[in-house]
This record gives C-alpha cells, structure tokens and sequence, in this order.
C-alpha cells in the first residue's frame, strides 16, 4: 500500500502540469523566474487565468513565490517536474 501512496503523488504531479498553459508556466519559470505580469503578457491571457493556473501549480508543490516589493516572483522548486520538463523538451 505504501508503494500506491508513491504512484498516486506522482501522477497528481504529472496530472499539475498536463494543462497546456501550466506546461508553458512551468517550462518557462525553468528558465526564468517571473512574476504574473510577465507570465501574463507572455501568454497573453488575462491575468486572474495565469493566477488560477499558478494557484494548481503551487497547489501540487511544484512552484513557490517569493515576494519581492510589491509583486510576486515563481520559480519550480520540484526536481522531479524539472526532470521531466528536460526529458519533454530535449
């Protein structure tokens, strides 16, 4: 039983990032740590849908903020989605 707890947070991770924005999100921050506004006019979306996104994504343990000043900085902090990002767009 203790081996399916394992599966089932892996592929509620895999299951984070398998939205077609959030995969933007989450490959882009590899790169480059940004706030919404940034992540916002890349994507061209409105902001509160870049928010809703963010919000699964730090749901799942994958991105954190840092504040800085009045705005909201993202990077990933989870190894394993960094590896599987690098295996998805080698």
């Amino acid at each position: 039983m203790q081996n399916m707890r394992n599966y089932d947070q892996k592929s509620e991770l895999i299951k984070a990032i398998a939205h077609p924005v959030r995969l933007c999100i989450v490959k882009g921050l590899i790169e480059n740590q940004c706030n919404v506004t940034h992540m916002q006019q890349c994507l061209n979306i409105p902001q509160s849908t870049v928010s809703q996104h963010l919000s699964k994504l730090k749901a799942a343990g994958i991105i954190k903020g840092e504040r800085k000043g009045l705005e909201i900085c993202y990077r990933v902090v989870n190894q394993d989605i960094i590896k599987i990002i690098g295996v998805l767009f080698e």
